[in-house]
């Protein structure tokens, strides 16, 4: 006897032995099954569907040796994975779409939804991570503040009623008894005040910062109305006239927005610093005709914004000069590039728009490729090095260095910011002020910055570019030798010498009120006591 297949068991007719009976396969109108809801739902007890569309195989001696799903086309070997194979979700799509449309069956996420998913839970634990520790620097700044101020006196230790005092998770941390201090980091040792009092030094005077923030407002804001005038213009043209791009709508503007970069954005001024940098963006790449328009309207738009006197110029590099007429007399210099510069030829295709040709004055395509670095190294340095504790002031102290070792003034400005942020943020955890001055200082005399070492990356590039590509051989390792110097004399306690001022006298150390000796008056003192104070007769002073 040839092996055969059985047909559909029909609605209530009795299974062979052992075997179960299956309901007939519901029609294209007939109810779901019970289990869609479940299936639908994620959960694991889905009811089966379709079961009678799982046929029996047997073989010459009648025994079943295999199932065959006639909707799947696909075979099972034994019971179980038939029971598995009619809750599966394959299975179910294939009823679905052959036999009931009207069934349920739960939509399974895409992979694109689940990196959404992942990312955005990423986001949220960094998100925590990062509160946590503002949690805990702000700790350590009070406990800081706590040891400046001296011990407390007996009747001022915390104490639990009264109610204008702190709040109990300021005196003490999660998991500690209630009466246990703060745990508070060790306390500012000389290298500290010295790098600290070096900043204090260097950092530009409250004038010099209102001088800068006032000549970098009204440039900015007379650079608006300059935009606003050549889109105007643009739009009387006859090839906006009439177009949905007329009326100075953005699309036709040909000055899109004006950027802070160099030490202005990054927050690395210096006393005496007179000279910021701006990046205008324009919509096309930029010409000398369009830089001698700026320049012309310029002057007529800052007596719009402000009354101070500006002189407008133009230098060497094609960079538009606004100079303050006076003190501290502020210079605000303007480079014009567009992103259009930075089009890699080598990604056109076939089919793909060919870009009009170049104009035939157009601005000097490297001084555009540097003024389009220096914003992306702004928003890198406000993204990743802003944020971390010692490392503005570490970098003001390094530019004073450049400033007076010549070994040091070889040294980019981006490599030294690179150096300094990949310093302190591969440290354990928050650095002071001297420790992160010494670990950039032991991070140069390990040899980082010779030929045979790593280098340095340009983090803002598409190729691989090491940012200390400009300095020679032995300017490296002077550099390199400077550094190992100043690690001798900061292991002697000698960093005036690296800061290049006067040793700090070592600070004074207060008693704390324990040990405060309280002056007695005589006339104040009841008789009774004074008698006591004079001694035994015979002897001479008080007892």
């Amino acid at each position: 006897m040839s092996a055969g297949t059985s047909k559909p068991q029909a609605a209530g007719s009795r299974a062979p032995e052992g075997k179960r009976a299956h309901p007939a396969p519901d029609g294209p109108g007939g109810p779901p099954a019970r289990g869609d809801s479940a299936e639908a739902s994620g959960s694991c007890a889905a009811q089966p569907v379709g079961p009678g569309y799982v046929e029996e195989v047997r073989n010459e001696e009648g025994k079943v040796v295999r199932f065959q799903c006639s909707l799947c086309e696909c075979s099972v070997g034994n019971a179980t994975a038939r029971d598995t194979h009619v809750r599966g979700r394959r299975h179910r799509l294939q009823y679905k779409k052959k036999v009931n449309p009207d069934l349920p069956i739960a939509v399974k996420p895409s992979h694109r939804a689940r990196k959404l998913l992942e990312a955005r839970l990423r986001k949220q634990r960094q998100l925590s991570r990062q509160q946590l520790e503002e949690m805990r620097r702000w700790r350590q700044e009070l406990c800081r503040r706590r040891l400046e101020e001296g011990p407390q006196a007996p009747d001022e230790q915390p104490g639990p009623s009264s109610p204008d005092r702190r709040s109990p998770s300021l005196a003490s941390r999660p998991g500690a008894p209630p009466g246990s201090p703060l745990s508070a980091r060790r306390p500012e040792s000389s290298d500290d005040r010295h790098v600290l009092w070096k900043h204090a030094a260097i950092y530009p005077t409250e004038e010099e910062l209102l001088a800068v923030q006032k000549a970098v407002s009204h440039s900015e804001r007379a650079l608006k109305l300059v935009s606003d005038v050549l889109a105007e213009e643009n739009s009387g043209s006859p090839v906006h006239a009439g177009g949905e791009h007329s009326g100075g709508s953005p699309s036709a503007r040909v000055l899109k927005g004006v950027m802070r970069v160099g030490l202005l954005a990054k927050g690395l001024l210096l006393r005496g610093d007179r000279k910021v940098r701006l990046t205008l963006l324009c919509s096309q790449k930029p010409t000398r005709a369009l830089l001698q328009r700026i320049s012309e309207h310029l002057p007529q738009q800052l007596p719009m914004v402000t009354e101070d006197k500006y002189e407008v110029s133009s230098d060497s590099e094609d960079n538009i000069i606004i100079s303050s007429c006076e003190e501290p007399g502020m210079r605000v210099s303007v480079s014009v590039t567009s992103p259009l510069m930075r089009e890699d030829p080598s990604m056109e295709q076939e089919g793909m728009q060919v870009p009009p040709p170049d104009p035939g004055d157009v601005l000097s395509p490297e001084k555009s490729l540097q003024a389009l670095a220096a914003l992306r190294h702004a928003k890198w340095f406000q993204a990743r090095a802003s944020g971390l504790q010692p490392c503005v002031i570490v970098l003001r102290v390094l530019r004073d260095l450049c400033r007076r070792v010549p070994a040091w003034g070889a040294l980019p400005h981006w490599a030294m910011e690179l150096l300094a942020e990949k310093a302190l943020s591969s440290a354990s955890g928050p650095l002071s002020p001297g420790d992160g001055m010494r670990r950039v200082l032991e991070c140069v005399a390990s040899g980082t910055l010779l030929e045979d070492g790593p280098g340095l990356q340009d983090p803002c590039e598409r190729d691989q570019r090491d940012t200390l590509g400009a300095m020679t051989r032995q300017q490296r390792e002077d550099l390199t030798a400077s550094a190992q110097h100043a690690l001798r004399l900061l292991a002697f306690r000698q960093i005036h010498a690296v800061l290049g001022m006067e040793p700090l006298p070592p600070p004074r150390s207060r008693p704390g009120p324990r040990f405060r000796k309280r002056l007695r008056e005589a006339s104040a003192a009841p008789e009774g006591d004074v008698q006591r104070k004079q001694g035994r007769p015979g002897e001479e002073g008080p007892a």
